[in-house]
């Protein structure tokens, strides 16, 4: 068995890993941690009730690092990276959600998040946590950049193409819509059932923080600079992110030809399907499956990518590392 505590583990995403980690067979929860929180982790989250009561505690770093042999950060940015310095030096090793150790610059980090970061050595030599492009350096790593949900629908769909060199890396546009468990469990105005039932708006148009993220590892693949145009929505659903992306290509190209593409690239991977009819976001609810489909309309062509924003955006992409890092199925706790 492998013990794990998770930090910051009051919020959508934490309920979502204990859920994923309930079901697996090779893990014992022994610690979960918040700052604001000492109930009985069921009263905070009531769907555990009867699954899991184990209390919520303000512990120290070194005491979480002592019990457990993973962590899973649920922290915001900055506070992560804090954190996660002490805990690798216990020896256990780490799962990052928080965008703290996605970019590879201190530079880009301090322009995007207006903060020094905080460990800012190991930027640059992290594995970004998407098995499907980095399964090699995640196997052998202590601590994974959990890759955000955005960048997810955007990555996967395009990079095959980038890498076939079928699309230009230039004027590559994102039109993205979220559900509002995207935006956390902390109440904000813009996610207020007032404000959003009945609407949808886009928000951080040309500023948003997957900007940087998405170009870094889109460039990677194209080995040329690449800055996308990202434009996210908020939707009034719970859960799910689709991303229809925009690109023009560099060759005359048929729909079927960039399925094949598509299809070739991912044939051993268990969570991305290529499909032929057009994904919506209830064919992966609950799911740490990415449906991907491709288009060509007029001059330019489109990638429409679907996934459970929680699960394959989050806590199950988390689950999916923790099984390569730790020598588990990759599958384990998530089919």
């Amino acid at each position: 068995m492998t013990k794990v505590a998770i930090l910051g583990a009051t919020g959508y995403t934490a309920l979502e890993l204990i859920k994923l980690l309930l079901r697996h067979p090779g893990v014992e929860i022994t610690a979960l941690i918040s700052r604001e929180e000492t109930a009985p982790v069921d009263r905070v989250h009531p769907s555990l009730s009867g699954r899991l009561s184990l209390p919520l505690e303000n512990i120290s770093v070194k005491e979480v690092a002592e019990r457990a042999e993973c962590v899973f950060s649920c922290l915001p940015h900055a506070a992560s990276a804090m954190a996660i310095p002490e805990i690798l030096a216990s020896g256990a090793k780490v799962v990052d959600f928080s965008a703290d150790y996605r970019l590879d610059s201190p530079e880009m980090f301090k322009k995007w998040y207006e903060i020094d970061h905080p460990d800012a050595t190991r930027l640059g030599k992290v594995p970004y946590g998407m098995p499907e492009l980095f399964r090699e350096q995640i196997i052998p790593a202590h601590l994974v950049a959990n890759p955000g949900c955005y960048p997810t629908t955007a990555i996967l769909p395009i990079t095959p193409l980038l890498r076939a060199q079928w699309i230009e890396p230039n004027d590559i546009i994102l039109d993205a819509k979220s559900g509002i468990s995207g935006a956390g469990r902390k109440p904000k105005l813009n996610t207020h059932y007032p404000e959003c039932n009945e609407s949808i708006a886009a928000y951080g148009v040309g500023k948003h923080r997957h900007m940087p993220e998405i170009n870094q590892y889109l460039s990677q693949a194209a080995s040329l600079p690449v800055e996308v145009i990202f434009t996210p929505h908020l939707v009034p659903m719970d859960r799910g992110i689709l991303t229809v992306a925009y690109a023009k290509p560099t060759r005359s190209v048929s729909q079927s030809e960039l399925l094949d593409v598509l299809r070739n690239f991912y044939q051993n991977e268990p969570f991305v399907q290529i499909v032929e009819h057009l994904p919506a976001t209830k064919d992966v609810a609950f799911t740490n499956n990415c449906h991907i489909t491709a288009r060509v309309v007029g001059q330019r062509v489109m990638t429409i990518a679907v996934i459970d924003n929680l699960v394959k955006g989050a806590s199950g992409s988390a689950v999916q590392n923790f099984n390569l890092m730790f020598g588990y199925d990759e599958t384990l706790a998530l089919l």
